[in-house]
Parts: structure tokens; sequence; C-alpha cells
């Protein structure tokens, strides 16, 4: 089918507020945040209702039509972006932003793919309740990327991955049928737990244009402290200390480097270091209840004057009020957006056993540093549950386009250590385009054989999101 007849079939599909052409109109949906993915499509198409995403795909299956599926495109690994051929058809949920059903007895929130995480947070919010998946780019990234991506965030060592978070899926698959597994159960022992197979799988399988997602009883108390630390091997004693003596009320536990503080305190206004004196690293901890008499204060200060008789801990400072929080967690969120102003970085985001973070963390900076003296590590993230962004800034003065051109050096160097940990390469951004051709490294024969039939059976014309996660 030629490109105009394809056209003309989407917009009796999705009408003429649901179909994009115009280059201008179409560009922001072509290239991925850092602008190492751009991409060219037939046309960025926009369904309102899982009806439409069904038609859409009963017409991609019929004319060989590839899709890519994309959210809110903030993911990192190019997974939303379509090729440079011009022939692929970019699918937005974008439109499909309804909050179908909230059910407080039941504490489940059923969403359309396309709410941002934001308002699924303040949905279930208005009913006193938390969902409890938390990313620096919640105001815009949505609900189907989340779940197709299984997203991480900072709260992963309480709540678990977006994986955790869902009861239930409306998936279309590639040939325009619709599967509804819009269940709200928690007990549903009725053969294979099919929704397992669509999480994570990058649009790959099938489209998630539905979810029902767990919440929790709302936090009523909430302590967060910033820790200076001697090393990520003693951020790990407090973790398991801290974690022991306050009975599973430590909700996040974020490992910063001091290059991080100077970071962000030089390139984002309104950020100071609320510690006296300077530490090679520090942790973010909170610690929340449901409880409102919980005091969660005093058991914080008693646990971190435990770990400073034990020389765990340097200094630390607690905040006394909201605005202090926020101040805290800015140092922690912002620092992503600061180390651009340095210049180039390469970024990795991995996972080891949490036994191995220190091990890691001093093994890849000595390597990369060994072969680049002047390169900047910034190794930051959730230690809590093993995730490590492993970011590296580029030399004071060096060529940006340079630096960059060695991004798959720096990866094979990183990642070589990450498999020698038995760690993962990717830990919560996914695979998509950017390590997909490094599948072959972490996975076993059997394991991608597996994948692989997963797809051509899901998929046979291999028409969905092609090109990303594995090779077929």
């Amino acid at each position: 089918m030629n490109k105009s007849d394809l056209i003309e079939r989407l917009l009796s599909i999705v009408g003429d507020k649901g179909v994009i052409t115009e280059g201008d109109d179409m560009a922001p949906h072509l290239v991925e945040p850092r602008g190492l993915f751009k991409g060219r499509a037939a046309a960025i198409v926009k369904p309102a209702s899982t009806q439409e995403v069904s038609a859409i795909m009963a017409l991609a299956h019929e004319t060989g039509t590839r899709v890519v599926p994309q959210g809110g495109n903030t993911g990192v690994v190019g997974g939303q972006i379509p090729d440079t051929s011009g022939e692929m058809i970019v699918l937005s949920l974008s439109r499909m932003n309804r909050v179908r059903d909230i059910d407080a007895i039941n504490n489940t929130l059923t969403v359309d793919a396309g709410v941002t995480l934001a308002t699924a947070q303040n949905a279930a919010s208005d009913e006193d309740r938390l969902f409890p998946l938390s990313l620096a780019s919640e105001g815009t990234c949505q609900i189907g990327g989340n779940l197709s991506t299984n997203a991480g965030g900072t709260a992963v060592l309480h709540y678990g991955n977006a994986r955790d978070l869902v009861l239930g899926l409306e998936v279309v698959l590639a040939d325009g049928r619709i599967w509804d597994g819009l269940r709200a159960l928690r007990k549903d022992n009725t053969g294979y737990d099919l929704k397992q197979i669509f999480l994570g799988s990058e649009g790959t399988l099938g489209i998630i244009t539905s979810a029902v997602l767990k919440l929790f009883p709302a936090p009523k108390s909430r302590v967060t402290a910033l820790v200076a630390v001697p090393s990520p091997g003693d951020a790990v004693t407090l973790l398991r200390d801290i974690d022991a003596a306050c009975g599973g009320r430590v909700t996040s536990f974020e490992l910063i480097p001091r290059i991080g503080i100077e970071f962000v305190t030089a390139h984002v206004p309104g950020c100071r270091d609320p510690l006296g004196a300077p530490s090679d690293w520090y942790v973010l901890i909170e610690l929340s209840s449901s409880s409102a008499d919980d005091s969660l204060t005093t058991l914080l200060q008693n646990s971190l004057e435990t770990a400073m008789g034990k020389g765990l801990v340097s200094d630390a400072a607690v905040a006394q009020s909201e605005a202090q929080t926020a101040a805290f967690w800015q140092l922690r969120e912002a620092l992503p957006d600061a180390q651009r102003h340095e210049g180039g970085s390469i970024k990795h985001d991995v996972s080891v056993p949490i036994s191995k973070i220190a091990q890691f963390i001093e093994r890849a900076s000595k390597a990369v540093q060994a072969d680049l003296p002047d390169i900047r590590p910034v190794p930051f993230g959730h230690i809590g549950d093993g995730n490590i962004h492993f970011n590296l800034s580029q030399p004071v003065g060096m060529d940006k386009d340079a630096f960059l051109a060695r991004w798959t050096h720096f990866n094979e160097i990183v990642h070589g250590i990450v498999l020698e940990l038995e760690g993962s390469i990717s830990a919560e951004h996914g695979i998509g385009q950017l390590k997909r051709d490094e599948m072959a490294a972490l996975k076993s024969d059997v394991e991608l054989d597996l994948m692989r039939t997963l797809k051509r059976t899901l998929d046979p014309k291999g028409i969905l999101n092609p090109g990303k996660v594995v090779n077929v």
C-alpha cells in the first residue's frame, strides 16, 4: 500500500485530530531526549480509544506496516523512536488519558495507557492512597511507557518495580485482537500470568492500552535525611543497619557522590550543600509510615547516632520541614540535568547484587580513568536495589563530540565489569536500540531462543516495534 492510501485509511479510523504528517508537528516524536536516536515516520497516529488502537493494528497487520508505540517519549534507549526509513508509523497513546476507575477499598486504580504518572499519583492521593512509582519525568512519562519498560525509580526498595505494581492489563496484539486482562484480583491462579509477558517488553509483543494498578495507604508521616558516609561500602552497611533498626520503614536510600553535589549546587539555582564539610559520598534516606503517630524522626536520629559511633556516618542533616525535604530531594533528582552543563555525558544504567556495589564502583571507576585519565565518573542511584547510574562526564576542555564518540567503547568497559559481577546492563531504562546488540553477551542461547519464540509467535509479521530489544 502506498503512503497516501495508508494515511487515508488511518484518517478513517482516528479522524483528522489523530493523524500528524507535517514535519514540524511530527518532529517532537522522532527524537529521544538525549538526541542519540533520530528517526523518520510516515505519520504520527494518535488513537483516542482501545478500539481505535485495535483497528490501527488490524490495518498494520493487513498491510505489513511497521508500528512504533510511544508514550511520553521520555525513554533514553531509543525504544520509542522509529528508524530512518520514513515508512513506519509512530502510535502515540497520549490521547488515551482517562482515569477509568479507582477503588479505594480494593486499593486499585484503573487508567488508560496515556495517563501521565503524575496524574495517576494525584488520582490515588485524592482518595488518600499512594501509587508509589516515582520518577524524575513523572509529569511527562505515561503509564503505558512505564509498564512497557518496567520502570524503576526511587521507591523500588520498598514497593518494587513497575511490574510489581500491576494487577491487570488490557493489550492490543499485533493482529489487532484485544486481550482484556483488566482483573483487579490479587489471587488468580487460573493458568499463565499473561500480563508478565507484556510488562517490560517495550511494545515488541503487544500495545498496553490500560492497566489496573496497585495502591497503598498514603503515608501519614515521613522523614528525610542527607547523610555523609566515607564510602559506598559504608553506605551499604548503613542501609542494612537502618533497615533492621527501622522495621521496614525505609522507602528510599539513594547514593550521591561529592561530584554530583558540586554539579547540582553549581548549576541548579537555589540548591546548596546542607552539610558543613564536604564528604566523598552521601546517601539520601527516607523513612515513611502510614501511621501519623510513628516517631520516625527519633527513630532515624537514633539510628544515625549509632552509625556515627561505628564510623559509618561523619555528618547528617535531618529535614525539619517539607521545604527542606524538597531541597534534599532536589540534590538527587536534579543531578542528571545538572550533569549536562559539564559537557558530554556517557550513561550506564546497571545493577549488581547490593553486596557487590562497592566493588563495582571501585573497579569501574579505576578502569575508565585508566583508559582516559581525566574522565569524571559520577556514580549515583538506587543503592537499596542495586541500581547504579554510572555516568561519565567528559574531561574538562575535551571536545564533546570526540568524547561521545567513545560511548560504545566505555560501554564495553563498564558492562564487562557488570557481567563479571553477575549484574545487568539495564536495570530500569530498558534495552531499546541502544543495548539490543549486547543481549547476546547477557543472555544464554536458551533464553534468547525463548524470547525470539515469543516474538515470532505474538508478532509473526514483525511489525511491532521492530529492531528493539532482541534481534529476530
